[in-house]
């Protein structure tokens, strides 16, 4: 038995191994997509197997008779034990925002290789150990937040800086998710209906298992059954209910941040967990369907392995392939937010020590798969619609097109595309154009959109499923969003505590209502703002994002090194050491050429660029237009270079504790609470 395991395993590292050699190898004839399925589900394979077992027995020892903060400190609000599907169910719909299926999407300019390349190996290697490591660490210190558990491990000064940018990071983050969800639902009656509808089912889920009346099994097929209710009903609305859900971006601003607000607030089992959990089977049924599909259909990938863009000359992602694949694919390989989410609310619901394993290290692992869906579905369009769906120009101006069209022409046959072909594809996705439609998103939906109309055929079946993927990443985008905020209020509860005690006790509704009141209060300011005036100062958050998100990676990595040594694991610091100054090599390097560098779009160059047009003779609307991208590009620089120099004090604040443990100056304390053991 033993021998026919160790070949099974041995077979499966193979085929892994033979399935990233072909798509990296095979030039010629399309590779078809199928390897990468292979790929991924042999490298998910032996990372859950091997790797994540050995950093959980070896590495992190866990304790499966040591009660957790979910039990210990249980207040039927915040700290709840609950079980591990459902913890898996919300950690999974948390940490999966728009990460896993925009920026695969966005990346695969570089080709399709290299996204691939840096998911596989990124998850497997950095990403679940990222999340694994923040998850038990919090588990053991009452579930605490990375600020408060980077104060008490290395020193308070530490601690307060941390705690400074992982909110101002945090309010970036979610203004953008805000924002995305705000353009994805704005006059789009049947995508709103169908996410309002999750509210109510959430919150009926959580009242019958919290009763005690009704098990998980029967509570999760009826939620079941009432989303899929949802997703159809959403389709053959009346036309009063049509009217009144098809709502501006302004108003769906409030209504994010109205919800924001309650789910940060209401107790953890009444809303927020249900949603998530009931959200993450339209997640995963969705991508599970997807990859039925192409398992199926078997469609050939028709981006190149590497396109002419990794240089730097690309439109869709300024700057080169190196570092700016690992700053675009965040979510899907490593990823900072996760952190938030692994020391924020799943610490305070995961009841048992060894589910670390499957919620940790699992949901990350399973999210690399979602991220080479994403790969796949942009691969599979022709490269030529791919550029022209991705381009940064305005669709109504048809000059600006034409020479756009021209401009991806002039790449050679792989990338030809004609007006005609972007017409005729607007018309089948009853769209009135889908020249200019950047960000990732749309080029997601128009990939998963062909793959289903292949399967289910009808005469507007294209149009109906690409509306069905923009709602889709809309519910994914949502529930990152509302975990953000509840854990955002742990960490702004946190810092103020520092100053005013009472408002760190996280048990009274006061203290709970005026943190949430305030973060609210800050993301949704910006929210506002890119609602009102998409070129206001709320654009300029947007090329920050993915740095903001890796740096927040390298903080928890530096937590996790500290933990290791404290702990007397030192021979195995690697696990946490490479990625982190792999992900420092990598965010430093991209802060200094957005800020610098014109092959990044940096944000100096565009200065001196728009001044440069503001020297000559302008339209007045160009002219505010110019004033408008000067004073966004200033903001970033001060934004960029702050996170930039806050991250450096945390690392060589954390480097200083390393070198006074290691070197014996201090004594090693671990800061965790009091052992106690599990009830059962």
């Amino acid at each position: 038995m033993r021998l026919a395991k160790i070949l099974m395993w041995l077979c499966i590292s193979l085929l892994g191994a033979a399935a990233v050699a072909v798509t990296a190898f095979s030039r010629g004839e399309p590779v078809n997509s199928l390897w990468l399925v292979i790929a991924g589900v042999c490298t998910f394979a032996v990372a859950y197997r091997f790797y994540a077992s050995w950093l959980i027995a070896k590495v992190l020892t866990v304790d499966d008779l040591r009660a957790p903060a979910a039990v210990t400190r249980a207040d039927g609000k915040d700290f709840v034990p609950t079980p591990k599907w459902v913890v898996f169910g919300h950690h999974f719909a948390a940490i999966a925002g728009p990460g896993p299926l925009v920026g695969p999407v966005l990346a695969a300019q570089f080709g399709y290789l290299p996204g691939t390349l840096w998911i596989l190996i990124g998850a497997a290697l950095g990403g679940g150990v990222h999340d694994a490591i923040v998850l038990f660490a919090s588990m053991r210190r009452d579930g605490k937040s990375l600020g408060q558990m980077l104060k008490e491990e290395i020193n308070p000064v530490v601690g307060l800086i941390a705690m400074f940018s992982l909110l101002a990071i945090m309010t970036i983050l979610l203004a953008v998710l805000g924002l995305v969800v705000a353009k994805a639902l704005a006059h789009s009656p049947w995508g709103l209906f169908t996410i309002a509808c999750t509210i109510p089912l959430a919150m009926l889920m959580g009242l019958a298992i919290k009763s005690g009346k009704f098990g998980v099994t029967p509570v999760s097929i009826a939620g079941v059954v009432g989303l899929l209710f949802a997703v159809v009903g959403g389709k053959f609305l009346p036309d009063s209910w049509d009217s009144a859900l098809t709502l501006s971006t302004t108003s769906l601003a409030w209504a994010i941040m109205i919800y924001g607000f309650a789910a940060a607030v209401l107790p953890v089992w009444l809303l927020l967990a249900p949603r998530d959990y009931l959200s993450t089977f339209m997640k995963l049924g969705t991508v599970a369907v997807l990859a039925i599909f192409i398992v199926f259909l078997a469609p050939p990938l028709q981006m190149p392995a590497i396109t002419p863009f990794i240089d730097g000359s690309g439109f869709v992602v300024p700057g080169p392939v190196f570092p700016f694949v690992c700053i675009t694919i965040a979510c899907g390989a490593v990823s900072g937010f996760h952190a938030l989410i692994s020391s924020g609310t799943t610490p305070k619901l995961l009841a048992r020590e060894k589910e670390i394993k499957l919620v940790g290290y699992g949901a990350m692992v399973v999210e690399m798969l979602v991220a080479l869906m994403a790969i796949i579905a942009a691969s599979t369009l022709p490269p030529g619609q791919y550029f022209a769906i991705n381009s940064p120009i305005d669709p109504a101006d048809p000059v600006a097109v034409e020479m756009q069209l021209a401009k991806i022409n002039a790449y050679g046959p792989t990338y030809a595309v004609t007006l005609e072909e972007m017409k005729h594809l607007a018309t089948q996705l009853q769209e009135p154009t889908m020249i200019g439609k950047a960000g990732g998103a749309p080029t997601f939906a128009v990939g998963m959109a062909v793959m289903f109309q292949k399967v289910f055929k009808g005469k507007d079946a294209l149009a109906l499923w690409y509306h069905f993927a923009i709602m889709f990443e809309a519910l994914f985008i949502l529930t990152t969003l509302d975990a953000g905020t509840r854990v955002g209020r742990f960490i702004l509860q946190d810092f103020l505590g520092t100053f005013v005690p009472k408002l760190k006790d996280t048990g009274s509704w006061g203290a709970n209502v005026i943190s949430t009141f305030l973060l609210v209060s800050a993301w949704g300011y910006f929210l506002y703002q890119g609602a009102k005036d998409p070129e206001g100062i709320a654009k300029s958050l947007w090329p920050i994002f993915g740095i903001s998100n890796q740096l927040l990676a390298v903080i928890a990595f530096c937590l996790g090194t500290t933990i290791l040594i404290k702990m007397g694991k030192v021979k195995y610091c690697l696990v946490t050491v490479i990625p982190m100054i792999f992900l420092t090599c990598v965010t430093f390097i991209a802060g200094w050429m957005k800020i610098f560098s014109p092959k990044a779009a940096g944000f100096l160059p565009a200065i001196e660029k728009h001044r440069a047009l503001l020297a000559t003779a302008l339209s007045e609307e160009k002219r505010k237009f110019s004033e408008q991208a000067i004073t966004n590009a200033w903001v970033d620089i001060g934004i960029t270079g702050l996170f930039l120099i806050l991250v450096t004090a945390i690392i060589l604040g954390c480097a200083r504790e390393w070198w006074l443990l290691l070197t014996g100056r201090k004594v090693a304390k671990l800061q965790e609470s009091a052992y106690q053991t599990h009830p059962s």
